[in-house]
C-alpha cells in the first residue's frame, strides 16, 4: 500500500511525539503528619506538689492538721471516708476528742497508678477527767422541753451539713475574744464510773456585750434570732472544708444566715442567753460531726 505524503508526515510527527520524554509535573510533598503535643498529666503542671503528702500540724485528739495531697491525687480518704480537695490538692483533716489511736489517710489518682497512704498516729488529749462518787444529777426531760427541742436540733444538723466554698480554713484562726478561759474542752465527770457528757467547747469569761470577732473568714449558716432552749442565741460560721465554729450564749447577733464574714469581723456580742450560770463566750469547733478543741487550734490566748 503506497502512503501519501501527507500521511507519511503525520505518522513522523507521532512517532516523534512518542520518542520525546514527556516533561514531568512538578513534585508536591505530602502534607507533614500532624505531630501530637507530648502527654502531660495535668497534675504534673502544679507547681509546689510532692509525690508524698506535706502535712503541717499534729495527729492528736482535738487537733487538727492541713495538708496537701500528692500531685497526682485526684480522691482522698481519712479511714475510708471522703475527705475533699481543693484545687491546688489542699484539705483538711482533724480528730475527735475521743478519735480511735490511729488513722489511715490515702489517696488515688488516675489509671493505673498506685495509691499513696499514710498511717497516722493519733496522741491522746489530756482531758481534765474528774471523778464523783455521786449519781448523776439532773432530771428526765420533760415532753414540753423535748417537743421544743427538736426542731431546734434539726436546725442545727441542718446549718453542719451545708458545704460552703470559703478559704477560712487555710488561714490562722485568732481568739474571739481575749479573757480568762473558765471552761475547758473536753473536760468531764465520771459518776460512780458513769461518764457524764464532757465539755464540748472551750469558755472565756466576759462581761455581757463584748464583741465577738470571727477567728476565720466564712459564712454564717446559723444566727438565732429567737435564743434556743439551750444554746441561746446560737451563731454558727462555716469556715469551708466542713469546718466551722459555733457561739453560744450570744446577747445580740450582728450577723444574718447567709452573710459571708471576715476574719476579725464583729459577729455578736458576749451574753448569758439559753443554759448559762454567767455571761462568757463559748466556741465550738467542728469537722465533719467530729469535735475539735478551740484552743488547740488558736493557741495561746493573747495578753489583755
Amino acid at each position: 500500500m503506497r502512503i501519501g505524503w501527507k500521511e507519511s508526515w503525520a505518522f513522523c510527527l507521532l512517532a516523534l511525539a512518542g520518542c520525546v520524554a514527556s516533561e514531568p509535573e512538578p513534585s508536591v510533598a505530602p502534607p507533614p503528619a500532624p505531630v501530637e503535643p507530648p502527654r502531660v498529666l495535668a497534675c504534673a503542671a502544679q507547681p509546689g506538689r510532692a509525690d508524698d503528702f506535706v502535712l503541717v500540724g499534729e495527729a492528736v485528739q482535738g487537733g487538727l492538721i492541713r495538708g496537701t495531697a500528692p500531685r497526682c491525687a485526684r480522691t482522698l480518704t481519712l479511714d475510708g471516708r471522703a475527705v475533699p480537695l481543693a484545687d491546688d490538692g489542699g484539705f483538711l483533716i482533724a480528730f475527735d476528742r475521743d478519735a480511735a489511736a490511729s488513722a489511715l489517710l490515702r489517696a488515688e489518682g488516675e489509671g493505673a497508678a498506685a495509691p499513696v497512704e499514710r498511717r497516722l498516729a493519733v496522741r491522746p488529749g489530756n482531758w481534765r477527767i474528774e471523778r464523783v462518787n455521786a449519781s448523776p444529777t439532773g432530771g428526765v426531760p420533760s415532753a414540753q422541753f423535748l417537743e421544743r427541742r427538736k426542731p431546734e436540733l434539726e436546725r442545727i444538723r441542718a446549718a453542719r451539713a451545708m458545704r460552703i466554698e470559703s478559704d477560712g480554713w487555710r488561714q490562722d484562726f485568732r481568739w474571739p475574744v481575749t479573757g480568762r478561759i473558765s471552761g475547758l474542752f473536753g473536760a468531764q465527770r465520771i459518776y460512780r464510773g458513769e461518764p457524764g457528757s464532757y465539755h464540748s467547747g472551750v469558755d472565756v469569761a466576759v462581761p455581757t456585750g463584748t464583741p465577738i470577732r470571727a477567728p476565720a473568714d466564712g459564712v454564717v449558716v446559723l444566727a438565732a434570732q429567737t435564743p434556743f432552749t439551750l444554746e441561746g442565741h446560737l451563731l454558727i460560721v462555716d469556715h469551708g472544708m466542713g469546718l466551722n465554729s459555733a457561739f453560744l450564749h450570744c446577747s445580740s447577733l450582728a450577723v444574718r444566715e447567709g452573710e459571708r464574714v471576715r476574719q476579725g469581723q464583729v459577729l455578736g456580742t458576749v451574753g448569758a442567753t439559753g443554759r448559762a450560770s454567767g455571761p462568757h463566750m463559748h466556741w465550738g469547733m467542728m469537722w465533719n460531726g467530729a469535735r475539735l478543741d478551740p484552743q488547740r487550734i488558736a493557741g495561746d490566748m493573747p495578753a489583755r
